[in-house]
């Protein structure tokens, strides 16, 4: 397959996996197939247990400017479907999710992104929730989730104009989490990843089905902290001042 074929590629390094969002001659724009290969590919990310984190990310200077137009001139319902069970296993994924962003976050592109568990974007980097302009219904999974972002009346003001605001007022409004100088994301999110790589798992994966609003399991959480011995090391490397080598990770599904 030539690299500039529409497609997602992915590394694994220092424990943190980067998916590459990779079809420059339309803006990263998400084809059938793009859509559809990035569920098997989370799940195999997530059963890896040298994956300690996870970054989407876009080719270039673009982050994602949505679906391509052509597959939802072909069916516009196998389109959406297709998106929405991607932006599901992503948002499904059980370690720590972050979308490091350049230029346009556009429509199907800012599905992935509010997707993600956490958001920083460069200065200069564009977003907009677009189905207004195509006359499309935006699922209402990804509505509550936008809503959830960032309250009902910004969520509407992005859905009933379609407008593109920039990455300061995405900040403000909490759609992202943090807004680089040009030239600083990539050191960021490094720098960031490593924390997270660092940290228990066992909190994290924890902590991020609480948030979700998975709240009637805090029995086998429990369960979990108390097996796993990441809570006696995480006391005994702060009594000793050095850094904790947590143990537990996320069972594998296969």
């Amino acid at each position: 397959m030539e690299l500039s074929e529409p497609q997602l590629l992915h590394t694994v390094t220092d424990s943190v996996a980067t998916v590459v969002v990779h079809h420059p001659a339309k803006r990263n724009a998400m084809t059938a197939a793009m859509w559809r290969a990035l569920p098997p590919l989370l799940d195999t990310l997530a059963d890896d247990p040298g994956v300690r984190a996870l970054v989407l990310t876009g080719a270039g200077g673009t982050f994602c400017a949505g679906a391509d137009i052509s597959t939802l001139r072909r069916s516009p319902e196998e389109a959406q479907a297709l998106a929405v069970l991607a932006e599901e296993a992503l948002a499904a994924f059980p370690k720590p999710t972050l979308a490091a962003i350049r230029g346009h976050c556009v429509g199907g592109g800012s599905q992935l992104a509010a997707a993600c568990d956490l958001r920083f974007a460069e200065e200069g980097s564009l977003f907009g929730v677009t189905p207004a302009k195509l006359g499309i219904v935006y699922p209402a999974s990804s509505t509550r989730r936008l809503v959830s972002l960032v309250g009902p009346a910004a969520a509407k003001y992005l859905l009933f104009s379609g407008e593109l605001i920039d990455a300061e007022r995405a900040l403000r409004t909490g759609l992202v989490d943090e807004v680089l100088p040009e030239g600083e994301l990539a050191k960021r999110v490094g720098e960031f990843t490593r924390i997270l790589a660092s940290r228990s798992q066992l909190t994290q994966a924890a902590a991020k089905e609480f948030a979700n609003g998975r709240t009637d399991r805090d029995a086998y959480w429990t369960g979990q902290a108390r097996g796993s011995g990441d809570t006696a090391e995480g006391v005994a490397a702060f009594l000793e001042r050095r850094q904790p080598r947590f143990t537990w990770s996320v069972p594998g599904r296969g």
